[in-house]
């Protein structure tokens, strides 16, 4: 009969665990985590609505739109730096923006982004995170903000004029049954001047809402049902800019 000893203990109980490298976040409790981002996000737009009552006059075709409930998609153009900002501004919920990885370089951007609602999107690798980070957003009724021409574009790559957006957009749509609302936004290009953000209301901005574009998620071609996504989205941009210089006698060539 054998008979075994502690002294013959098996090597992986002998051995001491191995150290598990932890994320610095990791510190914080989900819930500490969840009421610092709403608390600062909150912090934020108070203080963009004081600077905005001061220095920015807007017009809006069909804000009705931006009292839409549940998870939806906001489609941007991106004719300046500033879009998520400014909708962000005058937007009473909060808006999650898929945000290019640049943004996060400094350590400062890396920790407030995140806790503006923003999460990373690599335009130039495979972005599978940044599609399931959208697509779980969506599902948990928030709203999540895209720019789908992948950066600034202007002159004839912009949306606006006919250029061509990507479809990650169209695919988050299609794996949540989400709406996609379209929103052209004129004027941002001009805050990246110091005059417009002086006093007594000088900087001008024209936003549009378009129609809610409603996937068929039961469609017998998926590729073909995001393909006519994609069009409509980008044959509303046309519509949308085309409606706010008509309306508000916009000159298209002040528009970069």
């Amino acid at each position: 009969m054998t008979v075994t000893t502690q002294d013959q203990a098996t090597p992986a109980a002998s051995s001491s665990p191995s150290k598990v490298k932890r994320h610095p976040a990791a510190q914080y409790s989900d819930l500490y985590l969840r009421l610092s981002s709403r608390i600062l996000y909150r912090l934020l737009w108070l203080t963009g609505q004081m600077i905005w009552f001061k220095c920015v006059r807007m017009k809006i075709i069909r804000p009705e739109a931006m009292k839409r409930e549940g998870g939806y998609l906001l489609a941007s153009t991106h004719l300046g730096n500033l879009e998520p900002f400014v909708l962000g501004i005058i937007y009473r919920r909060r808006i999650e923006w898929m945000t290019r990885i640049e943004f996060f370089g400094s350590r400062f951007t890396r920790w407030i982004l995140p806790r503006s609602g923003a999460f990373v999107v690599d335009r130039f690798g495979v972005p599978v995170s940044a599609i399931r980070s959208a697509i779980d957003r969506v599902k948990r009724g928030r709203v999540v903000g895209i720019c789908p021409e992948g950066g600034v574009k202007i002159a004839r790559e912009s949306a606006c004029r006919g250029g061509k957006i990507k479809r990650g957009v169209c695919l988050v749509a299609y794996r949540t049954g989400a709406p996609i609302v379209p929103c052209v936004t004129i004027g941002t290009h001009d805050l990246n001047r110091v005059g417009p953000w002086l006093p007594f209301r000088r900087a001008k901005l024209w936003v549009a809402f378009g129609s809610p574009i409603i996937p068929v998620t039961n469609a017998p071609d998926r590729r073909a049902e995001r393909a006519r996504m994609a069009d409509e989205i980008e044959r509303q941009c046309v519509s949308l800019y085309q409606e706010l210089l008509e309306k508000y006698a916009i000159d298209d060539k002040w528009v970069p």
